[in-house]
């Protein structure tokens, strides 16, 4: 195999293609990609795209073309695989998520007018995936919905299907009283010490805490990701402050560090420390 096209720093896809090529050709390859298969490498298939998104959330673009890049390579990789077992090859993922695309908007690349709302043309959309599905044989309301999705988003996904064929709350009240109703119910499971059903009643409270998100038109992976990043700045401003006294958290107790927290939120929002 030629190097040229490797070492080429203005080589783009086609230089990464062969440097994919390269690594799994078992003669001469990387021992560790060799190994790797599809099953192997998903978890840092789905780690990069949660990369990507941090990336965009801190609006570090320079970062972001180097995630991107780290995503781009997920999807090679599992193209050469599938190449190597006679599957399809990186050329037809390209082309058939080019013939999607091109299938699902019409009213670009086909006669369908473009004098539409964008909420019409969320509607066709579904109408096209729903003629998808059936092709597929997919004739349940929540087939399809891939079950490694992370749980938060299928649950988003699976309540979303589910509200198009009128299974869901007309507003927010319903899914409060819900709230409450489940949380109740998981103080029960709690207090009666079985804890698979503690678990159950948690997941199902999580379950309605994402079905009140999409009511409210709030992402809950980003809303989560945001009180993570909160809460790590906050306790951060803790140890700092617990350090400019000489001390560290295991030096210190939970009243003091709740002071400090309540301390670190007023900062955050401006308003003078309580001394």
């Amino acid at each position: 195999m030629s190097h040229s096209l490797i070492h080429d720093p203005e080589g783009g896809l086609p230089r990464l293609l062969q440097i994919m090529r390269a690594l799994r050709d078992p003669d001469t390859g990387c021992p560790w990609d060799i190994e790797q298969d599809f099953a192997s490498i998903a978890k840092y298939s789905i780690e990069e795209a949660y990369e990507v998104a941090d990336a965009i959330e801190r609006a570090d673009w320079s970062d972001l073309r180097g995630e991107l890049g780290d995503l781009l390579l997920q999807v090679v990789f599992h193209a050469q695989i599938a190449q190597d077992r006679g599957l399809f090859d990186f050329a037809d993922v390209a082309n058939g998520i080019a013939d999607k695309m091109v299938a699902r908007h019409p009213h670009v690349f086909g006669d369908e007018s473009r004098d539409k709302t964008a909420a019409q043309q969320t509607r066709d959309w579904e109408m096209v995936k729903a003629a998808e599905r059936a092709a597929r044989a997919e004739t349940g309301t929540l087939d399809g919905v891939a079950l490694g999705l992370p749980a938060l988003l299928r649950a988003i996904k699976l309540q979303k299907r589910a509200a198009r064929v009128g299974f869901d709350w007309p507003g927010t009240k319903g899914v409060l009283d819900k709230i409450a109703e489940e949380m109740a119910e998981l103080a029960e499971a709690q207090a009666s010490g079985d804890a698979l059903h503690a678990e159950e009643e948690f997941g199902d409270l999580l379950f309605v805490m994402a079905n009140l998100a999409r009511h409210m038109k709030i992402d809950p992976e980003a809303a989560l990701r945001r009180a993570n990043a909160k809460f790590t700045r906050r306790f951060a401003r803790i140890e700092s402050l617990l350090a400019a006294q000489g001390k560290t958290p295991e030096q210190s107790d939970l009243a003091e560090m709740d002071a400090l927290w309540n301390r670190a939120k007023a900062e955050e929002k401006g308003a003078a420390p309580a001394s």
